[in-house]
């Protein structure tokens, strides 16, 4: 499967039940459908409420990137409060795209929903400490 930022190869990475697609260049992690749930260990609502969490609507100003999955152009949404995190969302419902450190700072975000804590550290211990804003440096 092929990186939607920078085209690479992705590695697979497994953490429990789950395979993380990880891009080794740009640090971007996909999600198949279904996954995010089981690696935090929540149930489908949960998993809404930590997607909608603060003002979850389309994201406008970056360019739309293709499911590596599908081929289709995923939609980009914003969920979370303080910084909001933008992620891209296959239309189709194949999976979900997080650029570096959206998914770790989802995780922090979703601390007070079991299993946030272990998942944030796990994302950085696995693929570093690079945050949302370091990539913004």
């Amino acid at each position: 499967m092929q990186c939607p930022v920078c085209n690479e190869v992705l590695i697979v990475v497994e953490y429990g039940l789950v395979e993380v697609d990880y891009c080794a260049k740009c640090h971007g992690v996909w999600l198949d459908a279904g996954e995010l749930a089981v690696l935090f260990g929540f149930d489908v609502e949960q998993v809404r409420a930590l997607l909608a969490a603060g003002d979850c609507r389309p994201a406008a100003g970056e360019p739309l990137r293709k499911c590596p999955r599908c081929g289709k152009k995923m939609e980009k949404r914003v969920a979370g409060a303080d910084p909001p995190i933008t992620y891209d969302r296959c239309v189709r419902g194949d999976g979900l795209w997080f650029d570096a450190g959206e998914l770790e700072a989802l995780a922090r975000h979703g601390l007070s929903i079991s299993g946030g804590e272990k998942v944030a550290a796990f994302l950085a211990d696995m693929f570093g400490k690079t945050t949302a804003s370091d990539k913004e440096s």
